[in-house]
């Protein structure tokens, strides 16, 4: 592995950029660089090069796939311009494990390694664990990471299924530990700095969570956590105080992630109800869009993640429908990258194939999420 480099080095990558993103679900193996048409690129299962509005004024989605083990990046016309990761039947270090997010930090790429669930990898029948947040940049070096490869653990420079990872704007990393049930920040000397969660312990009373399947920073410094066994999003202070808690008027059911919108809205992944939904601050209901209607759809595709876009449209990794789904406000899908209910992979960059997506990201646009542009020292700990 390459000697790792400071956070500071990458948080002065970022500013210089600025100036110039585990749900287990039903069993599946791998599936082999592909020579059946399933994976062949179609008007129905790409982005079609006429849809470059699909991308708003930028070019580029990022999307973990998941059981694929890589982290790729297409372009308008659904070809596959860059990839990390060596694909399925790799459970070495040097690919990555069952990656469920996956977010640009500048010229490099943040993700989190989870692992493999069992029954998803035929070389681990049992599941494979990676535990690792990377930082990797275009060449595909490791620069930075946090977590130690197939140690499952909780002590200094440990993770447990990490299944998201946020890079903060003072250079910190916040993680989703969610099979430890917190929340970390950690700094670039591998310090945990803040945590929301009781280790190790699954729970809905004071300080505690169950199953946290993402945390974003928000723009009043608070953090907001999908709490997805416990059925809920919550917003949280520093100081540990619950300040807003979503439950969809308590119909959500596996919050799989959450996003606050610049309408102050609260967009929400219902994976358990295949739903994606958008709520006011009133908690009530106010748009939604369920992935499982569409004929020759997965009954329980389990969404994973949705971003309003800057452009208005929704993006939604449609996990066990093995695709990237673009939806408008009148609930249309508009174009789509992977085919519907059909894993694959590809045999070269024009052919798409997707495996369990876990994440999706445009490039460049950070609406509603974290955006990782270093604006100072906040802790006296300066990333620069």
């Amino acid at each position: 592995m390459p000697r790792a480099h400071s956070l500071a080095a990458i948080a002065a990558t970022v500013v210089a950029a600025a100036l110039a993103v585990a749900c287990a679900g039903p069993d599946r193996s791998p599936t082999s660089p592909p020579s059946d048409a399933a994976s062949s690129a179609t008007a129905t299962d790409r982005v079609d090069s006429r849809s470059a509005t699909l991308f708003g004024r930028h070019h580029v989605m990022m999307i973990a796939d998941q059981f694929n083990n890589r982290v790729i990046e297409v372009d308008e016309t659904g070809e596959i311009r860059w990839h990390f990761g060596n694909g399925p039947r790799d459970v070495t270090a040097a690919s990555i494990i069952g990656v469920n997010d996956a977010q640009p930090v500048g010229d490099l790429v943040l993700m989190a390694g989870t692992g493999a669930p069992p029954g998803t990898e035929p070389l681990c029948p049992q599941g494979c664990a990676d535990n690792r947040v990377l930082l990797v940049n275009r060449s595909g070096h490791i620069v930075w990471q946090y977590g130690t490869f197939g140690v499952t653990g909780a002590g200094p420079n440990q993770l447990s299924s990490p299944v998201q990872a946020t890079f903060l704007p003072n250079g910190h990393v916040l993680i989703t530990d969610q099979g430890n049930q917190r929340i970390i920040e950690v700094n670039r000397h591998h310090h945990i700095v803040w945590q929301y969660g009781q280790t190790g312990v699954a729970g809905i009373g004071a300080g505690q969570l169950n199953n946290p399947n993402s945390a974003e920073l928000l723009e009043n410094g608070h953090i907001l956590i999908a709490d997805e066994n416990n059925n809920r999003a919550i917003e949280v202070t520093r100081h540990h105080t619950i300040v807003a808690t979503f439950t969809g008027g308590g119909t959500l059911s596996g919050v799989a992630f959450a996003s606050r919108l610049p309408n102050g809205h609260t967009l929400i992944t219902d994976s358990n109800n295949n739903r994606v939904v958008e709520l006011d601050s009133h908690d009530h209901i106010v748009w939604s869009y369920a992935t499982n209607t569409q004929t020759g759809s997965n009954a329980n595709p389990l969404p994973t993640r949705a971003l309003r876009l800057a452009n208005g449209l929704t993006l939604i990794s449609d996990q066990f429908n093995d695709r990237v789904i673009f939806v408008n406000h009148a609930g249309r899908i508009v174009g789509q990258f992977g085919t519907l209910d059909v894993p694959g992979f590809g045999t070269d960059d024009t052919r798409p194939g997707l495996n369990a997506p876990y994440d999706a990201k445009i490039v460049g646009d950070f609406t509603g999420i974290t955006a990782p542009v270093p604006d100072g020292d906040h802790d006296g700990d300066d990333p620069r």
